[in-house]
């Protein structure tokens, strides 16, 4: 198992070296722009797309359904889009009381990340990169990150996701994840993810994920809520990826989210398109 995971990391790192075209897995209509804003990938979707919260247990099963349906993945790039993607993280967080603004700013070291489904937004994620005026998570956990940007790690952070409550997925949830991935590592090459979470999410990021503990719990007076740091070690995601990307079937037997994740030749045309795009 060990030597053929090396050996997939292998074949996506040459790849990306060499800037060579791996073997077609999809249909390339998927990465090709359409409808309203910048579209990164098609998603098809083979079962219904049930309730699912970072505080269920992973014992919840997808119900199946009748044929395929597709959700979006969209680069946010303007300001109607940014103003619908603030709502529903207002919304969103204001339901588990949370305060949070209902702006999307532009930064030159952010992008935010849409799922939709027919035309209907269903998701949300931000992906900041580090920067002279440093991350989101700084403002609290300022000595932990300075502590890995001194061991010559590149760190960045996934903010503000929010997932529509009644039209959620695991698939939705990889998907996001995924892309957000391949922004970080394989196009800026990113070591080290941080994101914020409530206590009592942190248990589903470090089953689902493989995030660890890295700062202890403060209270972040920005969404009147406590925090806990949680890292993700991106070449450990890497290895997760090439294990059981795009094997969905493996979810039955393996509490994580990297079976929903993409193949690596998905990958690869995913972050050709985000070059194209972004």
């Amino acid at each position: 198992m060990q030597a053929k995971v090396k050996e997939s990391v292998r074949r996506r790192s040459d790849a990306y070296s060499e800037g060579r075209k791996l073997r077609p897995y999809a249909d390339e209509n998927r990465f090709r722009p359409q409808g309203f804003g910048p579209t990164i990938v098609s998603v098809p979707q083979r079962t219904s797309l049930r309730p699912l919260c970072v505080e269920e247990s992973d014992t919840v099963q997808p119900q199946a359904t009748e044929g395929r349906k597709l959700f979006k993945i969209r680069l946010v790039d303007s300001h109607g889009n940014r103003a619908a993607a603030g709502l529903l993280v207002k919304r969103r967080y204001a339901w588990r009381g949370y305060r949070v603004g209902s702006t999307i700013g532009i930064a030159p070291n952010r992008i935010t990340l849409s799922a939709s489904e027919q035309e209907a937004l269903i998701a949300t994620i931000s992906v900041g990169l580090d920067s002279p005026t440093g991350l989101f998570v700084d403002k609290l956990y300022g000595d932990e990150l300075n502590e890995i940007r001194a061991s010559n790690r590149k760190v960045c952070e996934f903010t503000k996701l929010a997932i529509e409550a009644s039209i959620r997925s695991k698939p939705v949830l990889a998907a996001l994840f995924h892309i957000a991935y391949i922004h970080a590592r394989r196009i800026h090459r990113c070591t080290d993810l941080f994101i914020e979470v409530n206590p009592r999410h942190v248990a589903f990021y470090r089953q689902m994920l493989g995030f660890t503990e890295r700062g202890m719990e403060k209270f972040d007076s920005r969404v009147n809520a406590p925090a806990v740091l949680l890292g993700l070690d991106l070449p450990f995601a890497e290895r997760q990826i090439a294990e059981m990307g795009g094997q969905p079937d493996l979810a039955s037997a393996r509490r994580s989210l990297y079976p929903f994740f993409f193949s690596a030749d998905e990958e690869f045309a995913i972050e050709r398109r985000l070059r194209t795009v972004g």
